[in-house]
């Protein structure tokens, strides 16, 4: 992350205090990666600009946003440029102030996969550069395996307070966490964090046979949606038409026309090599299209997650998004075909979650090799289990297994894994085995 990128964030952290701030204080609420030298520097550069005031003096000095109007603006300008506060501008007039509009078939039409590009080259070299994580030969899946708690908390929370959802981040995370449920809250706002839980778990665990399909997108819909909508409607497209609050676009009404335009996203979707391309290209059509009968942009925001949990890239969290700002950026499609926010928005949202998920995995001091040959060690226990494999033949199973699949300096702590596994495997273990309770005692019965 460059020097512009972390003067902007630290921007952003005195816009979201109340009261002015001490420097070690703002020191407290960023990252390790920031020194006490380059803070100081950089609200030394804000203050001469206008933008930020300094009270008091010596250990008593204190930094606040110098007044509202510029806390307004640096609210929009932590993350958007020049360009898409105009647009910005615009959406946020009052509606009768804006024309009504529908689906613009040619805008969606003129975009060629790996020919047009809603990303600057510029940008996805600094987004590939910032998410890069795993080696090349590792499994789908493996780099979001190794962040998955801080994935499961920051996606569900982040997803869940966009629309509304009032659980805080400590609640949310002994939700998932823990099973607690946050005492004065709405059960829709519990199932909501809940059906998140389930699919990201899904994407996770299927990262191998994951890709940009109907099929995908449509389980996404179903567990979000589940018991938040009515049944028949889940993982369906709708029926009826759909009224969109605070714009004035008006998507199909039409069953076969949404079918045939859902399927249009996905073909084009699918296509698109680069991932943060494709990733983006989905954020913005499946929401724009508007297939479902609820819960579309929880659909995006997650389906945007196919292609960089697949290629073990950071995934896109919505970290540090501004509720306002995120549906301003999505009205700014709906009602004017234009990207700009919502590219501002990413682009900025995931360079901050990059910097914090590196903080994440240092700390926890994974099992790399775990992680790494994670469907490996689970593909050999279950045919150990389903061939009944003891003793001296389980061992020859396992190190023959392992002089073919794992490379050499990793081979020790594989084998120390799998027959940990072995040791420790029970019935709330066998999940995504594919083998039965049967099967495993039929096995432990063998020992």
């Amino acid at each position: 992350m460059g020097s512009k990128d972390k003067k902007l964030i630290v921007l952003h952290q005195l816009s979201q205090e109340s009261d002015p701030i001490s420097l070690p204080d703002l020191l407290k609420k960023l990252d390790r990666q920031y020194v006490e030298r380059s803070l100081r520097r950089w609200l030394s550069d804000l203050v001469e600009e206008g933008i930020v005031e300094r009270l008091g003096q010596k250990k008593g000095t204190r930094y606040r946003i110098k007044d509202r109007a510029n806390r307004e603006l640096v609210k929009v300008g932590s993350c958007f440029g020049l360009q898409s506060s105009k647009i910005i501008e615009k959406v946020r007039r009052p509606i009768y102030e804006r024309q009504p509009i529908s689906y613009n078939d040619k805008w969606f039409d003129a975009y060629r996969p790996n020919i047009t590009f809603y990303i600057p080259s510029e940008s996805r070299a600094k987004l590939e550069k910032a998410g890069q994580r795993s080696r090349k030969e590792d499994p789908a899946g493996t780099y979001a395996h190794q962040i998955f708690n801080r994935l499961l908390i920051d996606l569900s929370y982040n997803s869940s307070r966009l629309e509304g959802n009032t659980y805080s981040l400590i609640d949310t995370q002994r939700l998932l966490l823990e099973g607690a449920s946050a005492e004065g809250k709405l059960e829709e706002e519990k199932i909501m964090i809940l059906n998140h839980k389930e699919a990201i778990r899904y994407m996770v665990d299927n990262a191998s046979k994951l890709g940009v399909s109907e099929q995908t997108i449509c389980t996404l819909h179903y567990l979000l949606s589940d018991g938040l909508i009515e049944a028949r409607y889940s993982g369906k497209i709708r029926d009826h038409g759909v009224r969109i609050g605070g714009s004035t676009y008006m998507p199909f009404e039409d069953k076969k026309q949404l079918q045939i335009r859902f399927e249009r996203i996905i073909e084009k979707g699918a296509l698109i090599e680069n991932a943060y391309e494709q990733s983006f290209f989905l954020l913005v059509h499946i929401t724009y299209l508007q297939a479902f009968t609820d819960v579309n942009k929880r659909t995006a925001r997650l389906g945007a997650n196919i292609p960089l949990i697949k290629g073990n890239l950071v995934p896109l969290s919505f970290n540090d998004v501004e509720r306002d700002d995120y549906t301003s950026s999505i009205i700014a499609i709906y009602e004017f075909q234009d990207i700009q926010p919502l590219l501002d928005l990413y682009v900025f949202s995931y360079m901050r979650t990059c910097a914090v998920y590196d903080s994440t995995v240092k700390a926890m001091g994974f099992d790399e090799v775990r992680v790494r040959y994670r469907y490996h060690r689970r593909a050999i226990i279950r045919e150990i289990i389903l061939n009944l494999l003891s003793g001296n033949a389980m061992k020859a199973y396992i190190t023959e297994q392992a002089l073919s699949l794992i490379k050499e300096e990793d081979r020790s702590s594989f084998l120390e894994d799998v027959m940990e596994d072995l040791k420790e495997i029970d019935l709330s273990r066998i999940v995504g085995l594919g083998i039965t309770p049967d099967q495993l005692f039929a096995w432990k019965a063998c020992q």
